[in-house]
């Protein structure tokens, strides 16, 4: 049994615990509380007014392909194909097509540890071992070339910004990273969900360095669409048609009313004011956070901080369990993302208002 070999994804047993409580503080999820724009909510109605039902392709609308296609060359300059953009299920199925491309049965995939954990446990479904690497304060939560040189593997997923800590892989350490994956024919694979959402440091994109790397994003996180699931993968032009085989098997294809709807997603004036809510909740959150937790940095992306609790405890499940059950205060314990030294972290997700914040703030200073 697949299942077997994956651990359970602790943060949603927390989400749904967290129901049990009327006046829950959240911070566990992943979740922005910022609706899509209008233009995207008007685009949803239409497209139902329309009875647009039917599958798409199973690359997705060519309108939106185009408009993905579009930001890439005015965000980081760079010119892709429609034909390399797949839209899928969410992020989630970006992955399972990069893997069913890089990866053959028994393969090795590389990771950091910390890191999001349904990167090991979608390779479980594919039969294929995962080989990690500790990355921390002391290496900027970046993995880097004269650690992985070390171990032999088949492919290298890492995420910039990052889940749980928010950090940004530097320019010239990224483009060292994927420099050696060519060099030694090793499939990279970037997760970028999180772009957008950056406040003092530019993220780059893999695919300023190499035609060869798997790039996935999605409207869950910048765009606020989560419950659409709408997600894309760019993939490399020699692998066209085997991640157009693997669509059709997976999904046929990715939600044709969210497509429709992502259509009017890029609108950068409210990306921007988007942004720059995340930037004054996460400016407040490491503020408030600082004086009870030790943060290794103030996160540059994304919308998490990674705070240390070793004060407190040496177990971060139990103490994530008692913030729920004496405080009503959901956080993710550290061991969801892994073994190194996670058990000393918990990760505080600033998806909610600042009052909504405070409140917690508060009963953390009563209680601690």
């Amino acid at each position: 049994m697949i299942c077997k070999n994956m651990k359970p994804f602790i943060v949603m047993d927390i989400v749904k615990e967290a129901l049990k409580y009327d006046d829950t503080i959240h911070f566990e999820i992943g979740q922005p509380d910022i609706p899509p724009s209008n233009g995207v909510k008007e685009a949803l109605k239409k497209a139902v007014d329309e009875d647009l039902f039917s599958y798409t392709q199973s690359y997705g609308l060519l309108e939106l392909r185009e408009k993905i296609v579009q930001y890439y060359k005015n965000e980081y300059d760079v010119e892709i194909d429609s034909k390399q953009v797949l839209l899928t299920p969410g992020t989630s199925g970006a992955f399972l097509v990069a893997y069913g491309i890089a990866l053959k049965h028994g393969g090795i995939l590389a990771l950091s540890d910390p890191s999001y954990p349904c990167y090991k446990n979608f390779a479980s479904m594919f039969g294929v071992k995962t080989t990690f690497f500790n990355i921390g304060k002391e290496n900027k939560y970046q993995l880097r070339v004269k650690d992985i040189s070390k171990k032999k593997f088949d492919a290298i997923l890492i995420s910039s910004p990052a889940n749980p800590t928010g950090n940004i892989y530097d320019r010239e350490n990224l483009k060292e990273l994927i420099k050696y994956c060519d060099d030694k024919n090793i499939s990279f694979i970037s997760d970028e969900l999180y772009h957008g959402l950056t406040y003092d440091k530019r993220a780059d994109s893999a695919l300023e360095f190499s035609e060869n790397a798997f790039v996935i994003n999605g409207f869950s996180k910048y765009y606020c669409m989560p419950g659409l699931r709408l997600g894309w993968i760019v993939v490399p032009k020699k692998h066209l048609r085997s991640a157009e085989i693997i669509a059709q098997n997976l999904f046929i294809s990715a939600p044709t009313i969210s497509q429709y709807g992502a259509l009017e997603a890029f609108d950068k004036e409210y990306l921007k004011a988007t942004r720059d809510e995340f930037k004054r909740r996460r400016d407040f959150l490491y503020k408030e956070l600082s004086r009870f937790f030790k943060i290794d940095a103030k996160p540059d992306g994304a919308f998490y901080l990674w705070a240390n609790i070793s004060k407190y405890s040496d177990d971060s499940f139990e103490f994530a369990k008692k913030l729920l059950n004496d405080l009503h205060i959901a956080s993710t314990p550290g061991i969801d993302f892994g073994s190194n030294r996670t058990n000393r972290y918990i990760r505080f997700a600033y998806t909610r208002d600042i009052p909504h914040m405070r409140k917690g703030i508060q009963r953390l200073e009563s209680y601690l």
